[in-house]
């Protein structure tokens, strides 16, 4: 069903290549406007992140749908901005090359495990974690410190880097749990 909440979230999947592309024309022209634009896009699309559920919440209008696209945004949103700014783009910092590894590895690795709990268990039961919301946080503030050009680009990043390593463990920890369970419910 395609509720406010959806549209919020499609609206943000569209976003991710219009800041692709401000990113990239900036490369080719260093034109500020195109860089303020990138910047722009990327701060409402990471903010609709909480308007969605915000909304979902407030209308009772959770859908499956939703539960689907507004965890793909988001993978898309950041994994996109961490591989885009790992490019050399002008006078921008340029995030090292094992960040994104980092980042694509963590989402790789929890929808593997998503889609081997679906297989084994039937359905899978996400985890939200402290340390999942703190990696978003401080994904984005990377991107954000880096489109603003601000110096020490690195406490952030490496912030990031920890969060990132430290929810995957803790998502990994949870898949095991939820498999143990269904191994556990069997036997009895």
């Amino acid at each position: 069903m395609l509720n406010l909440p959806n549209i919020i979230t499609l609206i943000r999947i569209l976003l991710v290549p219009c800041f692709v592309a401000l990113l990239l024309r900036y490369r080719e022209t260093g034109s500020d406007m195109l860089l303020w634009g990138a910047l722009m896009v990327f701060a409402v699309a990471a903010s609709s992140d909480v308007l969605d559920g915000f909304v979902a919440r407030i209308r009772n209008e959770k859908s499956r749908l939703g539960a689907c696209l507004d965890p793909l945004a988001d993978k898309l949103l950041l994994v996109t901005a961490v591989v885009i700014l790992s490019i050399p783009l002008r006078d921008l910092a340029r995030l090292p090359s094992w960040f994104p590894v980092i980042v694509i590895s963590r989402d790789a690795v929890i929808v593997l495990g998503s889609l081997l709990i679906s297989m084994r268990v039937g359905k899978v039961t996400p985890v939200p974690s402290i340390a999942g919301k703190f990696t978003t946080f401080f994904q984005i503030l990377t991107v954000i410190w880096v489109l603003l050009r601000w110096p020490h680009h690195v406490l952030p990043l490496y912030a990031a880097a920890i969060l990132t390593l430290v929810s995957g463990v803790g998502y990994v920890r949870a898949g095991m749990r939820q498999l143990h369970v269904k191994a556990l419910s069997r036997k009895l």
